[in-house]
């Protein structure tokens, strides 16, 4: 066992709270819909990037490299001053969603490179520039550009011309539970020494604002450390080498700049007191050195090539020589990382892949978020502030009161998407579970709580509108973790997770049933589903009256959440008969729902058009009728994501299940003669239950699989490629639409225009039609194959399609032949540049044809599912 497998048993077993500290703290808290008091929630616009460093929060705090402790009252994070810039580098700076001409973006240089499970040792890269930081430039550039043209970023502004940079390696690693270490290393890449302040900073989140006589901590010097007071923290000091000036401000608003945003105060240091004295040399620290928040300053003049650090230790109050052990803990663990990472990817031999991979782990890790918002307070307003506009309580979420988070939650990405998102979050487990069992399970049972889940059964989607549908992926998610997490054990697996998630998808299964199949007849209308503009129009809006939408994707995940829930059923039924009961409750709501898609009662609910042999959307309008939406989308796709295959073996022991089986094959042998292969023994006495039997499987992939519709060199795209040439056009309440292949950016404002699913790459669907492919392999055996790519002549099964396609999606971010990576895209410094070069970017999606990264550029979310498939496939 190693070191760090060491402290994760100890943080399970609560010996040690190992977990306590962590890179908790957001990149942005401005511009978010916790912090909107507006009446019209305009969100973007309520708090900017310009006011963030003069605003004391309501619900969170953010920083640059920064941490935190698990309920955020004390936060630890660095400045940064080139003697340039405007304003001090406390926060990743980048553009409101209507600042940039594809939404929110960040235009800052920064990367994941080390992170273990406990935190115990992590590592953070931000490229900082000698000369001004371009804000204005990249905000006026961003303007003029159309949708049609690509973002305007940092690097576009040559600011790195030279290398006139520094590199500045943030390294945290702790001696023990709340003992932490901070190094900061700034080389010097450019010809010539520079300055550059360094200023780490601590302080509280600010929870005395918005209540009259709330309690008040406080910083204050003290033998030449900052001393924490804090009446739910230890006696904690912020440790400083060499002797530093020290800084103190408070976090509070700053009423000459907001006043109309500035609860009443007693100080007159406000929270950017520490940049005015930096930047401006104005008085605006305390002189009596006390206050709530404060900073270390350092002046650096680094020699051209050279570096220097900056030590800083969080630690009990008392030590008397805090840095003689400094340099010997830090190196211990790095040592224990690399020991750490040697375990994890023993089955890993290429460097490269091991350095991706383990990138990968880090962003993933890197993007935990103390995550804060409790609606009803939100909507009501605080006691010590005016009262809320009075449309706020009819407006955004407010039919969420009883939602009332305070946790730890795997985030997106921490500055494009500072939110969890439901689904998102589904695959943020899998990788998670490679890494850290007991948190990724800790995540999927969180969000089935009374906390989080609508009394009616609802998961939250994300604070933009929690009542927004995302698809069901939760039953998938957890069975996907409790497998992991029972191979990586040896053991039973762990029963209590998986029953405590099953009884509240049991709530949250119903709700899908009552409220989104309109007519019940199990073809279901899910509207967003998250895949943003995939549809001919926004289909999270409201339609006509009389107009509704049949939804293929909807539909198909519905059958498969059934499935999921029958195969967790199953299960749980190994040491509880009565499990049994709810095994066949599932396994007949997906004959149901297959037998609508498959058009089984003649009411002309078929989803599957006969010419085109492909799924499609059905719009009903009272004029016009049904007729197909005849894009050829992803969400045709989805439906080979509804598949489970069964053993004889695993039904042996399960009577009641068997039974009604067998009534219900008897008794609605049409049903199930057309939709199941079920009497039809598979490879080793498999039974197979799919929405698809082997001709629609193999019509489907002959599509997926096709070069010229949705096979890219690096992965499935989301729209086929056939829809550049022949978009697809529908006549809608006045309007003529278009859907045509897009594979770069967006170019449509659609959910804010920052996503794309009209072409792109993405890999949860990738993900999800990789192991469809693999279970129906388990089933149909090497006997069948299909061709790939189609018009190839060449013809595999589908556990080589399965593998080739991981091996499409790993080829992002290898090197090729060439040494570039495809990800990286065209900008020569990402590709060739030594200090550029070695590391990952994570993003949101990936072009369908060359396959560089687009949108959010550090969504290690479900981008980080790369480290599952870089992970070599047991046999």
């Amino acid at each position: 066992m190693t070191a760090e497998q060491q402290r994760l048993t100890e943080a399970n077993a609560r010996k040690a709270p190992w977990r306590k500290w962590g890179p908790y703290l957001s990149e942005r808290q401005w511009g978010t819909v916790r912090e909107d008091y507006s009446a019209n929630g305009q969100a973007w616009e309520y708090i900017t990037h310009d006011m963030a460093r003069s605003y004391a929060y309501r619900w969170g705090e953010e920083g640059l490299g920064g941490i935190c402790d698990d309920q955020q009252r004390l936060c630890l994070a660095l400045g940064l001053w080139n003697g340039h810039d405007p304003i001090l580098k406390e926060r990743l700076f980048g553009l409101a969603a209507p600042e940039g001409n594809h939404g929110e973006d960040v235009k800052e240089v920064y990367y994941y490179l080390e992170n273990v499970p406990t935190h115990s040792y992590m590592q953070m890269l931000y490229k900082y520039p000698h000369h001004a930081f371009p804000y204005s430039w990249l905000v006026q550039e961003n303007a003029h550009r159309s949708r049609h043209e690509p973002e305007f970023e940092l690097l576009d502004t040559a600011i790195f011309h030279e290398n006139r940079y520094f590199d500045v390696c943030i390294e945290y690693a702790k001696a023990s539970p709340e003992d932490l270490l901070l190094q900061i290393t700034v080389h010097n890449r450019g010809p010539e020494e520079a300055e550059v302040h360094v200023l780490p900073q601590l302080w509280f989140r600010n929870t005395w604002a918005w209540e009259t006589d709330s309690y008040r901590p406080e910083l204050i010097e003290e033998a030449g450390a900052i001393a924490v007071r804090h009446r739910e923290l230890p006696h904690l000091c912020l440790y400083a080498d060499h002797a530093p000036a020290l800084l103190f401000c408070d976090n509070d608003t700053n009423p000459h700049r907001l006043p109309h945003l500035a609860p009443p105060t007693q100080t007159q240091f406000y929270k950017d007191g520490i940049q005015d004295c930096i930047v401006h040399g104005a008085p605006t620290v305390n002189p009596t050195q006390v206050g709530t928040k404060a900073a270390a300053h350092y002046t650096l003049t680094v020699a051209a090539g050279s570096c220097q650090a900056v030590r800083v230790r969080l630690a009990p109050a008392g030590q008397a020589t805090p840095f003689a052990d400094f340099d010997e803990v830090l190196n211990l663990r790095r040592q224990e990382t690399d020991q750490y990472y040697a375990h994890q990817q023993r089955g890993l031999p290429d460097p490269d892949t091991r350095s991706v991979q383990r990138q990968a782990f880090a962003g993933m890790l890197w993007s935990k978020q103390y995550y804060n918002y409790d609606v009803a307070q939100w909507l009501q307003g605080d006691p010590a502030l005016p009262k809320p506009p009075p449309e706020r309580q009819h407006g955004r979420n407010s039919a969420w009161p009883h939602l009332n988070n305070g946790d730890i939650i795997s985030m997106p990405d921490k500055w494009e998407y500072p939110w969890y998102a439901a689904w998102d979050l589904a695959f943020h487990c899998v990788p998670l579970a490679q890494l850290d069992p007991w948190f990724a399970k800790s995540q999927l049972r969180l969000l089935c709580q009374d906390w989080y889940m609508h009394p009616n059964g609802q998961l939250p989607a994300y604070e933009w509108n929690f009542s927004d549908v995302n698809p069901p992926v939760h039953a998938w998610a957890t069975w996907r973790v409790y497998k992991m997490c029972q191979k990586q054990s040896n053991d039973t697996g762990d029963l209590d997770f998986l029953s405590t998630v099953f009884h509240r998808l049991l709530l949250n299964f119903t709700w899908w049933v009552n409220r989104k199949d309109r007519h019940g007849h199990n073809i279901f209308e899910g509207g967003f589903l998250g895949l943003d503009n995939i549809g001919v129009f926004d289909r999270s809006a409201p339609l006509p009256d009389g107009t509704y939408l049949e939804q293929a994707d909807a539909t198909s995940w519905m059958a498969m959440y059934a499935l999921n829930m029958m195969r967790i059923a199953l299960e749980l039924a190994k040491t509880n008969p009565v499990y049994q009961d709810l095994a066949s409750k599932f396994f007949e709501h997906f004959l149901y729902i297959a037998g609508a898609m498959t058009n089984m009662d003649a009411d002309e609910l078929d989803l599957w058009d006969l010419e085109d042999e492909f799924y499609y959307d059905a719009l009903h309008t009272p004029q016009n009728g049904r007729q197909f939406l005849k894009t050829r989308s992803l969400v045709g796709l989805i439906p080979l994501f509804a598949v489970e295959v069964l053993t004889d073996e695993e039904l042996q022991g399960m009577p009641t299940f068997v039974a009604r089986m067998n009534w219900f094959l008897e008794n609605r042998p049409q049903l199930a003669s057309q939709v199941s292969r079920w009497r039809e023994p598979g490879r080793g006495d498999t039974h197979l239950l799919s929405l698809l039997r082997g001709h629609r499987v193999k019509r489907l992939l002959a599509r997926a699989l096709d070069e010229n519709e949705f096979l890219s060199e690096y992965g499935i795209r989301s729209l086929s490629r056939y829809h550049q040439a022949h978009p697809f056009y529908l006549a809608y309440d006045g309007k003529k639409m278009k859907v045509q292949y897009e594979p770069g950016e967006a170019e449509t404002a659609l959910f804010g225009g920052n996503s794309n699913w009209r072409g792109p790459i993405w890999f949860p669907l990738n993900f999800l039609l990789i192991e469809s492919l693999q279970r129906f392999h388990h089933y149909y055996g090497d006997d069948f194959k299909v061709e790939y790519p189609t018009h190839s002549g060449q013809y595999s099964t589908l556990l080589e399609i399965a593998d080739a396609l991981s091996s499409r999606l790993t080829k992002l971010f290898l090197r090729n032949d060439e040494g570039i990576r495809p990800a990286l895209g065209q900008e020569k410094r990402w590709q060739t540049d030594p200090h550029f070069r070695n590391y990952v970017l994570f993003h949101e999606y990936f072009h369908g044809d060359t396959g560089q990264g687009l949108g959010a550029s550090h969504q290690t979310g479900w981008t980080g599912l790369i480290a599952k498939l870089l992970q070599p496939r047991n046999p």
